[in-house]
Formats: structure tokens, sequence, C-alpha cells
């Protein structure tokens, strides 16, 4: 095909075939590489392409995606497919495609941008290309192994709770402080912007589920993700970093994320936690789940509510966790303050 225009998720995919003849037979799975024609133009009308831009798509284009599950409440919800389907949908910009099931309100007018399927990429042999480990091992977890960096955990209420503005800026406040810092979003679904964010706030390093070939972490098990989870924070080490931020999508309620609350292994090695939050009543309900799980470690509240001076004194009068604004995340000496001593819950 004389242009393709290839996503980010596939970016590593070279030395491809187009096979045609299994369109209708072979039954796709999550990181299934295939190329799709546009049909029509919906609430997303760009990809993200192997260079990280914003490429934008127009009827007729035909584009390189992989096939994946979406959890976003503002967003899509949507599968990898049973069987062949006349259409298909683009499920998120960074290049991942299947069948969406429900949407956030705002998209209905528009709804998902629909595909067609011309062929899936394969190997030589004939071997269908799937991205997840496709150009990088796997790394089993290992509880036992000693990392010479501390941990600091942004995890947030719900989707667009400010949980990654956090993450970032928490990024530019540890480096002011002259410390190296590495930022890793362990789940979610493909997406450049979160750790690009957190590289132009300082961070030396930044990775995430992608870089393994995953288009989204929805419907992985605890176990491939604590791997995951291993090979990101193996990737970063080569950057001897003091602190590793770590993001992990979506809310508190999410199915990955509250597996992974209440995983030991995972809880264990982290060193502090903030809280994102987008209310006062999010920020009570968080600290009570939290509290059991991180204790002391939970250092600070941040996130969309710190932009409302009323709600900030809503929670200062209710709960003695500090609460962190933008503006003093960057400041390094607040911020090392408050993760060199522990900090007291009340709930």
């Amino acid at each position: 095909m004389k242009t393709i225009k290839k996503s980010n998720i596939c970016k590593n995919i070279v030395n491809y075939k187009i096979d045609q003849t299994i369109v209708k037979n072979h039954q796709p799975i999550a990181g299934d590489v295939a190329i799709f024609e546009v049909i029509s133009i919906g609430s997303l009308n760009a990809i993200q392409d192997f260079e990280g831009r914003n490429c934008y798509i127009f009827e007729g284009d035909k584009i390189m995606l992989a096939f994946g599950n979406r959890y976003a409440s503002n967003q899509f919800e949507g599968y990898v497919p049973e069987g062949y389907h006349q259409e298909y949908d683009l499920l998120g910009k960074g290049g991942v495609a299947g069948i969406v099931t429900s949407m956030f309100y705002k998209l209905e007018l528009k709804g998902p941008t629909k595909l067609k399927l011309v062929g899936y990429v394969t190997q030589q042999h004939g071997k269908v290309i799937n991205t997840i480990y496709h150009h990088k091992k796997p790394v089993k977890f290992n509880a036992k192994k000693i990392r010479n960096f501390k941990t600091i955990l942004s995890i947030g209420s719900s989707m667009d709770s400010g949980k990654t503005t956090t993450a970032a800026y928490l990024c530019r406040g540890l480096k002011s402080s002259g410390y190296q810092v590495a930022y890793i979003k362990l789940t979610g679904t493909v997406f450049n912007k979160d750790r690009m964010l957190a590289y132009d706030c300082g961070a030396d390093i930044v990775s995430d589920f992608s870089e393994f070939g995953f288009p989204s972490t929805y419907l992985c098990s605890t176990t491939t993700i604590m791997d995951l989870y291993e090979g990101l924070l193996s990737d970063v080490a080569q950057a001897d970093p003091d602190y590793v931020v770590i993001e992990i999508a979506d809310g508190l309620y999410q199915q990955e994320t509250k597996a992974l609350l209440n995983h030991s292994l995972f809880t264990e090695t982290i060193d502090h936690v903030i809280l994102s939050c987008c209310d006062s009543l999010a920020i009570h309900s968080g600290i009570q789940m939290l509290s059991p799980i991180f204790n002391d470690r939970l250092f600070a509240l941040a996130g969309l509510f710190t932009g409302s001076p009323l709600l900030v004194a809503e929670v200062q009068s209710q709960f003695s966790t500090p609460v962190l604004s933008l503006s003093k995340l960057v400041q390094s000496d607040i911020l090392i303050d408050l993760l060199s001593q522990d900090v007291n819950v009340a709930v």
C-alpha cells in the first residue's frame, strides 16, 4: 500500500507483510496489528503517529493500529471483538482499535471514528505480529530485588482528577531540589502525552507500558502488570534515579488499580503516596480507602480540587494531610520536607 499512517503503538513494527486473506477468519487478541481504512471521522480525528506527533486522519486513509481494550470513564469503553465485524472503532489516539460498547455522553453526538479492516500485519512466514513484547523481552517481578531509589505513587480518585499533572509537577519539584528523577506510567491506554508532560517538567527519564508493546493494560492480570512493573523499573533504573514517580491510571475503583492496591507485593514497593481528587468528598473516600494500605506513606493531597480555595478550605478543616497545589509541588523546600517526615493521616 502506497501510504500507511503508522500509530504510536506500532512504532517498532518493521519488515512486515499485509495479509488480506485472513481478515474474516483470524480471531484477534490484544496487541495484534492490522491495517484499517478510515470510513468516517468521529470524535477522534487524529492518531498519535510513530514519532509521537499528532497525525490527522481522513476518510480513505490507511492506518496501522493494534487491537486492544480500553477503560476510560470520560472517553470510551471498548474491547477486542469476537469474530469478524463489518466495522471497527478507533478506541484511542495512540493507536488502539476495537469495538466501543459505551462512551461518555459528550462523545455520543459524534461517536467513534469508524474503520474497515483491510488486512493483518504479519511476519514473513505469515504469523500475525503482536506488539506486546515484540521488541523488548518480559521481565519477571522480583520482590527481593534491592532498589536504590525511592518511589512515589501518584494515584487519583477518578479519571481526570489531576494525577498526571500532579506526577509531572512532582518531577519538577524533585528535579529543582537537585535529584535525579524518573517517571513511569504503569497502567492506562497508550498515549504519549502524559509521559511527555513529565519529561518537559524535568524528569530525567520517562517510560510507560506501551514501551513493552501494551496497547492498554485493561483486563491484564495482576501478574502481567507486576512483570510489566519490573520491566519499567529496570528500564528507568539505568538513569540511576533518586526518585521514581509512578502513575497508575483511572480511579481507585478501576479493576486493575484496585487489584494493585490490594496486592502487597506492589504496595510494599511504594515509599510515598500522593492522592489527587476533584472534590472534598472524594478526598474523604480516598483517604478511607488508602489509609489502611499505606498508613503514613500518604504524604499529601493534590489534584483539581486545589484550584478552588473553598474546596481547599473544606479539606483542610477535615484532614491534617497537607494539601499541595501545583505551585507548592514545585517548591522544593516544601516537597522535600514532607517526603522526609512521616505524616499522620487524620480520618
